[in-house]
């Protein structure tokens, strides 16, 4: 029989089997009472209508035929997004996450042995069969063998990719689960208290594989590992939107997703507004500085300011005790000794403003036992002496909220230039931070009132991290169990320079050299060969990357790059339009080099009737369709096609800055990309 109807046979009969639990789930009543037992069955009755929801549609993805060591039994495992059993409790289909299934992301052929790692340990044996199986809408499409035992003929894995890859089209991230390949798989299900750093080309999947790993992590360790204690953090509430769907097809939930500055801003005990900075960071990506301009915005940020920090906390708790003893009236008489004994010895291990407390509570007790000595009437003469003398003192102990010792720490900073001193002082006047105060706020609020642990991270997700500050890496460190972190990023996709980094050891040396582990994304699997050949030409003019983008032979149209004046630029994009929507792309991006330029070509576009929507950074959702953007906004999104407008050698020098910054506009684009210029081009384009 031909094996595309023994899979529609098989696929008929797991949707029946799908529909038949679904219906007899849905009939059973949803328990509300308060018996635990009860409640424990129907959160896990909800867990499997949910897995059902899933699986209804596409209820699975791959099939695996594996046959163990010493067993004459060949197992056909089909894999899907989630785990189903039939009705007598064996697998239907088996999660993507599972230790077996593991085989199918990490088995690429010939003779190389096939094993996986289970709870019981290594399992070696024999792949008889991969394949891979399209469905949509319960319809069986395409299915397309990798691997049969005994054929040398590999194709069909690389001929499933491309069709894979040519069917995006989404103006969201999509899940990966039916393409992982074997270096994204090991990745995803390396051990969960490690730190991992990826460097990862524009394209490579690193947001994706990190989102895939969470999945992972909360599947393999759901008895360790809560999702409401995980999080990611993203450069912007855009590209949180962008990302919005992959978790939940992924059936994960309440994972936490946040921008760093949103998140720390919420840390906070004390009100504070943050100074969103959009003058200075478009006057900064729309302009070059010099290399010590560059180092001196890092300042705050770096480990060196962080260690600053640190002594000036020790010096604030090393002469919290003033040198003189505590005389309470006739009452009692505490030495210096007794109270820096209590401070720093019995109570060292809370936090500052708690061994205030603590300490401020057992001189109470000391004077309530010392007063047990007088008559009544004395006691309350002797007693409203003393108090007076405990409040002053209280307010001499450790007087300072955090932003006010933070003002106190920057007006005495040698280190620091004056203009920032200045700067951020009078941010600091009117309860407003900007944002690479954060981290030392966030740091001296922890050292005055204790971190919780109950509130501890059980793993972090950095994204775009070349972007983060070694000092912000090293409090999430603080914050996070185990130092369990996925850390993302493309160093050549670096063009926040004012506070990103320049290699990854700035924040590899935070963790224990044992537990950390850097990985390179060397294939890319968005843009075709075409695109990616000249987007590497451009970056390598300029800057010496840590690892050059290498396209999966995905062929397409070639690059274009047009001479055009001011006004004919409006045309060709008009042209370029059309085409491209008889093409059948719905997502296309108009990238400029300056807000001022987008916005001048919104205005007008809509003047000739063209509706485009203007991004500038702020908005919390992406619908897809036309944007228009300035390029530096468009890091970490995609587009089906990509038009660059006025890339001449004005508006793009030959430097490291704006190769980066074309790259990241270059590398946008999926399918179809031009580069339109007037005057001279710019000398980074091929």
């Amino acid at each position: 029989m031909d094996e595309h109807i023994k899979e529609e046979r098989r696929l008929f009969d797991v949707l029946r089997q799908i529909a038949e639990q679904s219906q007899k789930l849905e009939t059973t009543e949803r328990y509300v009472g308060d018996d635990i037992t009860e409640q424990v069955l129907e959160e896990m009755r909800e867990k499997n209508r949910q897995h059902l929801k899933t699986a209804e549609k596409e209820p699975y993805f791959a099939r695996l035929d594996f046959q163990e060591d010493l067993s004459p039994e060949i197992e056909r495992l089909y894999i899907g997004k989630v785990g189903i059993a039939d009705s007598s409790g064996e697998p239907l289909i088996i999660d993507w996450r599972a230790p077996i299934s593991s085989l199918f992301y990490s088995f690429t052929g010939g003779d190389e042995p096939a094993y996986y790692e289970s709870p019981e340990g290594l399992i070696e044996g024999t792949v008889h069969l991969k394949r891979n199986i399209v469905i949509r809408q319960q319809q069986l499409q395409r299915i397309v063998d990798a691997y049969v035992k005994g054929k040398a003929d590999l194709s069909g894995v690389d001929e499933f990719l491309l069709h894979r890859l040519s069917e995006r089209t989404s103006s969201r991230l999509q899940d990966i689960v039916s393409t992982i390949q074997a270096e994204q798989n090991a990745i995803i299900r390396a051990p969960k208290n490690n730190a991992l750093i990826i460097q990862g080309v524009a394209g490579s999947g690193k947001t994706t594989i990190a989102l895939h790993r969470l999945a992972y992590l909360i599947y393999e360790h759901q008895d360790r590992l809560r999702s409401e204690r995980m999080i990611i953090f993203a450069p912007s509430t855009l590209f949180l939107d962008y990302i919005a769907d992959v978790l939940p097809e992924l059936g994960v939930g309440n994972i936490q997703q946040t921008t760093f500055n949103d998140w720390a801003i919420h840390q906070l005990e004390e009100p504070v507004t943050l100074d969103q900075q959009t003058a200075f960071k478009r006057s900064w990506l729309e302009t070059t500085s010099t290399r010590e301009a560059i180092d001196s915005l890092r300042y705050k940020g770096s480990r060196q300011f962080k260690e600053q920090l640190k002594k000036a906390l020790d010096a604030y708790e090393a002469q919290a005790i003033p040198e003189r003893p505590l005389i309470l009236g006739d009452v009692l008489t505490l030495s210096i000794a007794t109270l820096q004994s209590w401070f720093n010895t019995d109570y060292k291990s809370y936090p500052l403003l708690k061994r205030k407390e603590r300490m401020m509570n057992r001189i109470k007790n000391e004077i309530d036992n010392a007063l047990k000595s007088y008559a009544p009437k004395e006691r309350q003469v002797q007693k409203k002496k003393v108090t007076q003398t405990l409040r002053t003192y209280t307010k001499k102990l450790l007087p300072l909220s955090p932003v006010a010792f933070y003002k106190q720490f920057i007006s005495a900073h040698p280190q620091l230039a004056q203009k920032q001193k200045e700067q951020t002082l009078k941010h600091l006047e009117q309860s407003s931070v900007q944002a690479d105060d954060l981290p030392s706020l966030l740091m001296i609020q922890h050292t005055f009132y204790g971190i919780d642990k109950g509130q501890k991270f059980h793993h972090v997700v950095v994204d775009e991290a070349q972007d983060f500050s070694p000092f912000q890496i090293d409090l999430l460190k603080q914050l996070t169990l185990n130092q369990s972190f996925t850390i993302l990023g493309d160093l050549s996709q670096g063009i926040h320079d004012y506070k990103g980094i320049d290699q990854w050891e700035a924040f590899s040396d935070l963790f224990d050299p044992t537990r950390v582990k850097l990985f390179k994304l060397e294939k890319s699997y968005r843009s075709t060969t075409e695109i990616i050949a000249f987007a590497n030409t451009v970056l390598a003019k300029a800057y010496q990357p840590v690892c050059m983008a290498e396209p999966v032979f995905r062929s397409g149209e070639a690059v274009t790059v047009i001479s055009c004046s001011s006004t004919e630029q409006l045309k060709h994009i008009q042209q370029k339009l059309i085409y491209l929507t008889e093409k059948g792309y719905h997502s296309v991006g108009i990238l400029t080099r300056t807000q001022l330029e987008a916005e001048e070509l919104q205005r007008q576009l809509k003047s000739i009737g063209v509706d485009g929507a203007m991004l500038t950074g702020e908005e919390d959702n992406y619908d897809g369709g036309l944007s228009i953007l300035p390029m530096y906004l468009s890091k970490g999104l995609e587009f089906e096609a990509v038009i660059i407008t006025n890339a001449n050698v004005e508006n793009f020098p030959t430097d490291a800055f704006h190769s980066k910054l074309l790259y990241v506009g270059c590398t946008r684009a999926l399918h179809n990309l031009s580069v339109l210029y007037q005057g001279q081009p710019s000398l980074l384009l091929p």
